[in-house]
């Protein structure tokens, strides 16, 4: 069964909300997995798998996939962080070069497909 779909609305709410301020965990919540959403939108595939803990994770981008275990293209970062590189606040480059972003494997780079168009529709 399908997880079901933030709406573009609430999500687009919840990560202005997020950005503003980091003291709802539900909101940051939210907008983490609407953000996650958007790229597995805008970027289909299985060979990528982002992580945000707590919150959420997706997998990513055509290519080889895996079927058990830790896949071999991982991004992994913390919910601040993915908002801001997701939003366009900070550079994929510039968060990586901070050590904010882990990523490993040969199709873990997302500056392609960063920042996201998350405030149009993508439904």
């Amino acid at each position: 069964m399908p997880k079901p779909r933030i709406p573009a609305a609430d999500g687009r709410d919840a990560v202005l909300r997020a950005l503003a301020s980091q003291e709802e965990r539900e909101v940051v919540a939210m907008a983490v997995r609407y953000l996650l959403q958007v790229l597995g939108d805008i970027a289909p595939g299985n060979s990528v798998e982002v992580r945000v803990p707590p919150f959420g994770a997706v997998q990513v981008i055509e290519g080889p996939g895996h079927t058990r275990g830790t896949p071999p293209n991982v991004v992994e970062t913390d919910a601040l962080t993915w908002l801001e590189i997701a939003a366009g606040s900070i550079e994929w480059a510039v968060a990586l070069s901070e050590g904010r972003i882990s990523a490993s494997g040969s199709r873990a780079d997302l500056a392609a497909y960063l920042p996201l168009a998350w405030q149009r529709d993508v439904e």
